[in-house]
């Protein structure tokens, strides 16, 4: 093995998995505000300029950590239910259930993020759109429309940008503890809301216009 190689590894692991490996663990501990490099070096046992042999910058090193720190945290969560089987009502709620995990976990993670921009350009460059949580609810509740589970005129968009700001807002004083401490309705509630609307099941017809005379 070559010193270039050997210097590149350390009992197995490659160093950028392993700067990786160290700075998602740092995330998933403490967050990611107040990160350095010297500090995810010190972690790992090497040398403040080995993060440069193996990453552009801080940034890069910071997003891969970040993207390892979803994946783990999804991994964590399970399975999502799978389109046609079991009811409506219990599929919906594991959706939401995923989603208020997700964002409680990952929320404090991305806030520390407000300030450098170029972290969250970088993950949103390496992640995979398909991956994230709210496109695959879209992607569900798709299928159960095409199914025939939804009415046809659902409008899955708009029910998943609810769902999905309803976890937000679940989470939010956990972030910002001194805002107004916020009393979200239970997740059954939600999903009833979602399912059926708040609409009456006949709603009147509209009122006749009455011609001038």
């Amino acid at each position: 093995m070559s010193p270039r190689k050997a210097a590149a590894q350390r009992d197995g692991q490659s160093l950028h998995d392993l700067l990786v490996e160290t700075a998602q663990k740092m995330i998933a501990t403490h967050g990611t505000a107040g990160m350095t490099v010297r500090e995810i070096a010190r972690m790992a046992g090497v040398a403040d300029g080995v993060l440069y042999n193996h990453f552009s910058d801080k940034e890069e090193l910071v997003a891969r950590a970040l993207l390892e720190h979803v994946r783990a945290t999804e991994a964590e969560l399970g399975e999502l239910p799978v389109a046609g089987e079991g009811t409506l009502t219990g599929n919906l709620r594991r959706h939401v259930e995923f989603g208020l995990a997700l964002h409680k976990a990952l929320v404090p993670a991305f806030s520390g993020l407000v300030a450098q921009p170029r972290v969250l350009e970088r993950f949103a460059e390496i992640s995979e759109r398909s991956g994230y949580w709210r496109d695959r609810l879209v992607a569900y509740l798709e299928a159960e429309r095409a199914l025939g589970r939804l009415r046809v005129e659902s409008e899955v968009d708009a029910t998943a940008a609810m769902l999905v700001g309803y976890c937000h807002a679940s989470v939010l004083t956990t972030v910002f503890p001194h805002t107004a401490p916020l009393d979200p309705p239970p997740v059954n509630s939600v999903v009833t809301a979602a399912l059926h609307g708040i609409a009456p099941r006949d709603p009147e017809p509209p009122p006749e216009t009455v011609a001038d005379g």
